[in-house]
């Protein structure tokens, strides 16, 4: 019996071996899943496939947190991604259904809310072999704020001490604006939008709207 015993443990030690790297793979992939969806949940975006339908197959969990904070997206009946806006609502089912008959149409971006900012991207899904009921045919990455540009703009005063005028060019700046459509946005002169704009790469030690944009989403993405 205890040869027999032995004999079936060195058997089974290549397959014990085999056992415990694939635990190993799978808890370290279970911690990197879990770091990304905390990361993406503390910058308030996240990901979710929609049917032909618009019906949501899948998606980040925090996503619902976004849904119940903002009036502009929510999930809908049956599971459907309804945007707030009538017009959005309808250029995101003409998207999605073009993109259900052509695989490689063109991601499109879609702004939901400036204030606070809410954007989403809407790509198709090329690969069709998942095999359900409802197949997904376009991803809709999201990205949000969690803070309205009032609150945005007073933490620049306060991380930076920029003046409040300064923290409002900056933001603007922030979001994509060229310095010259900040200042017609802020109703500013461009004169004075560039002496503000000096001002704050001063205050900022950077060089450029480059380098002030990242120095802006590194120093408050992760701000509570």
């Amino acid at each position: 019996m205890g040869s027999a015993v032995g004999a079936l443990l060195t058997a089974l030690v290549p397959h014990l071996r085999i056992a415990l790297r694939s635990f190993v793979a799978f808890e370290r992939e279970k911690f990197r899943s879990s770091a990304t969806s905390e990361a993406l949940g503390r910058l308030n975006s996240g990901w979710l496939t929609l049917d032909v339908r618009c019906r949501i197959v899948d998606m980040t969990p925090h996503l619902d947190q976004l849904f119940q904070r903002s009036s502009v997206l929510r999930r809908g009946r049956y599971d459907r991604l309804t945007p707030a806006s009538p017009a959005v609502d309808r250029a995101l089912t003409e998207l999605v259904k073009g993109f259900a008959d052509n695989p490689e149409g063109r991601p499109t971006a879609i702004n939901l809310s400036r204030d606070p900012l809410i954007d989403m991207l809407v790509r198709p899904i090329q690969d069709r072999s998942l095999s359900v009921q409802s197949p997904p045919v376009a991803i809709v990455y999201i990205s949000g704020d969690r803070w309205s540009q009032a609150d945005r703009c007073d933490q620049l005063v306060d991380l930076f001490g920029l003046l409040p005028s300064e923290a409002r060019l900056a933001w603007a700046i922030a979001q994509g604006m060229s310095i010259s459509e900040a200042a017609e946005d802020l109703g500013l002169t461009l004169e004075t939008a560039r002496g503000y704009s000096k001002q704050i790469y001063a205050k900022m030690h950077v060089r450029g709207q480059t380098e002030l944009v990242r120095q802006i989403f590194l120093s408050i993405a992760f701000l509570a």
